[in-house]
């Protein structure tokens, strides 16, 4: 009714300005949005940015956006309270290029080159290529954001995050104080799970946890339904192969957060294994680098084995066992067989372990890393040739379907 009246009042308005001026009406133009972007003005806000992150300062970075817009203050103020919270240093932002000339509410985005690290987990700076998107606010440049366009999404810098750290863990998470406790207590029980077997492993697992998993395709740069069966993936924290790059744990909340406890601990102390290996950037072979994670994941878990490895054994009910321990192929993520072939590959790694010892197995698993030869390091450390390893598995995976 109000926005009736207020039409009803302009009209009238408008009709006994008509009746008492004997000019032509001529309608005032709107405003019209700058026909070219100004980046000048657009680096000066994201050196704001930079100075209100630095300084803790939510209520300088909630300026920074523009005037009516009190979501994107909030989402900015936001990203303060994350960075506070992260401990983020060498945090930095470069003006790269737009995308384009301004909407015509003034709005556009641009090319942004970011930096930061999170202090006492991170050894390095992650760098990554980012969209800020901003907007025309008079005789500013005003800011509403990051992510977005085809670039990669950081989870801290999309939106408010929830924070547990230990001096072991540092977890953040795109959803709830609940949901954050629950990832920050599988993280907290996957570190001594990995030093088991990997006592020398000290450096902190850091976990994100993006809101969806579209949110955690955004985080990675990854193709739509790349990440559609994974529970959790261990890779930069940027997004790029860079050998020295941070390197994190990064769930999918739609798939693990669907997991009974055993499963998502499995899955994390599985994750963490990956970081304490460095597996991220290994060429070591899919079938002992995946298998190897779920040997040190489910080392010490009560499960009998025709639950734990249910998928493969049915498989090979089916269809008789593997000629061959998997291929890369085999792991491909949208492989509709993909958690059979993660059970055979734990189950060779398995058999390694309690026919030749579980030093053998991480001696093996570490000279293939360092770059010799399969076959030669099986050899060396376990004293077995690969023909043999495949026929004893072989031989496991038959017993089993029986």
């Amino acid at each position: 009714m109000a926005g009736l009246s207020l039409c009803l009042l302009v009209a009238s308005g408008l009709l006994a300005w008509s009746l008492t001026r004997d000019d032509t009406y001529v309608a005032p133009a709107p405003h019209a949005a700058r026909a070219s972007v100004e980046p000048t003005l657009a680096v000066t806000t994201l050196a704001e940015l930079e100075t209100a992150v630095r300084d803790g300062d939510r209520d300088a970075a909630r300026e920074l956006a523009p005037g009516d817009d009190a979501d994107a203050g909030d989402r900015l103020a936001a990203l303060v309270a994350n960075a506070q919270a992260l401990h983020v240093v060498d945090f930095s932002l470069r003006y790269v290029d737009d995308d384009g000339a301004p909407s015509s509410d003034g709005a556009w985005s641009a090319a942004v080159d970011a930096t930061w690290r999170f202090r006492g987990f991170d050894t390095v700076s992650a760098r990554a290529e980012i969209s800020a998107q901003l907007v025309d606010d008079g005789d500013r440049v005003a800011l509403t954001g990051f992510g977005g366009d085809d670039r990669v999404s950081p989870v801290w810098l999309s939106g408010p995050v929830e924070v547990r750290r230990t001096s072991s863990t540092l977890v953040l998470v795109a959803g709830s104080a609940a949901d954050a406790d629950r990832y920050a207590a599988r993280a907290r029980a996957a570190v001594p799970v990995v030093r088991k077997v990997l006592p020398g492993w000290r450096r902190g697992l850091v976990v994100e946890v993006p809101a969806s998993a579209r949110a955690l395709e955004q985080a990675l740069g990854a193709d739509p339904g790349d990440y559609d069966q994974i529970a959790a993936v261990t890779t930069s924290a940027d997004g790029s192969t860079a050998p020295d790059a941070p390197v994190h744990v990064f769930a999918n909340p739609e798939v693990f957060g669907s997991l009974r406890h055993t499963g998502a601990q499995v899955v994390m102390s599985h994750e963490a294994t990956h970081v304490a290996a460095g597996a991220w950037d290994s060429r070591t072979p899919l079938w002992l680098l995946e298998g190897f994670a779920d040997y040190v994941a489910l080392r010490d878990v009560d499960l009998p084995v025709d639950r734990s490895a249910a998928q493969i054994i049915a498989a090979v009910r089916k269809s008789g066992p593997p000629r061959t321990l998997p291929d890369a192929a085999a792991f491909g993520t949208r492989t509709p067989k993909l958690g059979a072939t993660y059970e055979s590959a734990w189950l060779a790694c398995r058999l390694i372990a309690q026919r030749y010892g579980e030093p053998a197995l991480v001696a093996f698993y570490r000279a293939v890393d360092g770059g010799q030869p399969v076959g030669a390091a099986l050899q060396a450390e376990a004293g077995v040739s690969v023909a043999q390893l495949t026929a004893q598995w072989r031989t496991l995976l038959a017993g089993l379907a029986r």
